[in-house]
């Protein structure tokens, strides 16, 4: 079954016998605080969400809205999150990886084992399950989306908690990212432990 345009990919991968197909999404490779979080949403072919989208093509309000539709209604909800000083052992990359492979293993906890993986760009080597990279996936596929908008709203409501941890830097308002008030904030106050002081401009 293909509910809408974006079921291309989740329509294939139905017509090579794949029965609980995972979208899966990151958010924070880029920052230079706080987290990598990504998420692995299963959908239900039955029951489209209206509406998804590359999280960044929405507004704070629609994926807030979408990120309680999708737990609601999707068949299962993994999310991985590997922190800043993981990443400055690891590299990005790699816990990009460990992120998106966390959140794989852990749909199982919503009762539903992936049978195959759609990812942006990504593979994951690790995993013994048929997928499929898809540069742009966030705004190609259904599942794709919904792991993006999932991974985004989570990672955001982590840095907002992190602003009161750490005042003064501004989480709540960039989300880490590397804009002139945060990189202003580092040089008046220097790094601070969710800061990834392996990346350029933190240490």
């Amino acid at each position: 079954m293909r509910p809408g345009p974006l079921w291309e990919y989740e329509g294939r991968a139905q017509g090579r016998g794949a029965r609980a197909i995972a979208g899966i999404d990151e958010a924070g490779r880029g920052p230079l605080a706080g987290p990598v979080v990504a998420a692995a949403v299963i959908l239900d072919a039955a029951d489209p969400i209206a509406g998804l989208n590359d999280s960044k093509q929405l507004s704070e309000k629609t994926r807030e809205r979408l990120f309680t539709e999708i737990h609601t209604r999707a068949r299962a909800v993994g999310v991985g999150i590997v922190h800043a000083g993981e990443i400055d052992r690891i590299n990005i990359l790699q816990a990009t990886i460990l992120a998106m492979t966390q959140a794989v293993e852990r749909l199982s906890a919503g009762g539903v084992e992936a049978d195959y993986l759609l990812l942006d760009a990504l593979t994951l080597s690790a995993l013994p399950l048929p997928q499929e990279g898809i540069i742009g996936g966030d705004g190609k596929s259904a599942s794709i989306a919904a792991a993006s908008i999932v991974a985004k709203v989570t990672r955001d409501r982590i840095m907002v908690a992190y602003n009161d941890n750490f005042p003064g830097y501004g989480f709540a308002v960039h989300k880490g990212y590397p804009t002139r008030a945060h990189r202003e904030a580092l040089s008046r106050l220097g790094p601070c432990p969710i800061h990834r002081r392996s990346f350029r401009g933190v240490a």
